[in-house]
């Protein structure tokens, strides 16, 4: 099994607005770094090589960006120790802050690519219940047999 996540945020502005400008530029150049790093399998992308222009949610403002790693070590040194890292520091200059989980992570059988339809259920399912082996972050540290024994609510 491997690890899938997903991860929503909400625009400050339309992604052509010049306000969203600077994570534009960078979209591609931390798509290519994460899809070069150690455990990387996949990741959701439209035609322009990115998930931004992909409707998902009612709120046009809402994007999302999908992946699925190795395990959770390869997501978290991606995420954490890259740099990945200052694009992450600067989120407030491009999104809203979030008033709910964001992120969702959940296991998925080798070669599966998870939809935005799957994705968005465990984000929610993640807000509604807490962090489970069905749905979680990286504040836990659910295996695949978690998952795997794990009896949904």
């Amino acid at each position: 099994m491997q690890l899938a996540q997903v991860n929503i945020a909400e625009m400050l502005a339309p992604i052509n607005d010049p306000i969203m400008a600077d994570f534009v530029n960078n979209l591609d150049r931390i798509n290519e770094l994460a899809e070069k790093s150690d455990g990387f399998v996949w990741r959701l992308k439209g035609d322009e090589g990115n998930a931004t222009a992909m409707t998902v949610f009612d709120n046009l403002f809402l994007i999302i960006n999908m992946s699925v790693w190795e395990n959770m070590d390869a997501l978290f040194n991606f995420t954490y120790k890259t740099v990945h890292v200052e694009i992450l520091k600067r989120k407030k200059e491009w999104f809203h802050k979030m008033p709910r989980m964001h992120m969702a992570f959940w296991f998925v059988e080798n070669g599966h690519e998870p939809s935005p339809e799957e994705a968005k259920e465990r984000l929610y399912y993640l807000q509604e219940h807490g962090e489970t082996p069905y749905a979680f972050s990286f504040k836990s540290k659910f295996s695949k047999d978690d998952a795997i024994n794990y009896q949904k609510l």
